[in-house]
């Protein structure tokens, strides 16, 4: 069996900076937000096959990461 490893850095291309009130936040453009909804609505229909799980859980991972360094932003204002 072969292990695939989820490299979320290959989805920074992705990734747009837009000013929110008056911060300017990291946002996923379009193409990846939409994307990821997709994913997660075959994840819950139970549909979702091995490489799709591992491109949601980069996606997650990425969400999670610029989650966290937006809420430090706003935190800092």
């Amino acid at each position: 069996m072969t292990t695939v490893i989820a490299k979320p850095s290959s989805l920074l291309g992705n990734i747009r900076v837009e000013k929110v009130d008056k911060f300017q936040l990291f946002k996923f453009n379009d193409e990846l937000q939409k994307r990821m909804e997709e994913l997660l609505e075959r994840k819950k229909a139970d549909l979702l096959t091995l490489e799709e799980v591992i491109e949601l859980e980069s996606i997650g991972e990425l969400d999670r990461i610029f989650t966290h360094i937006n809420a430090m932003l706003v935190a800092e204002k």
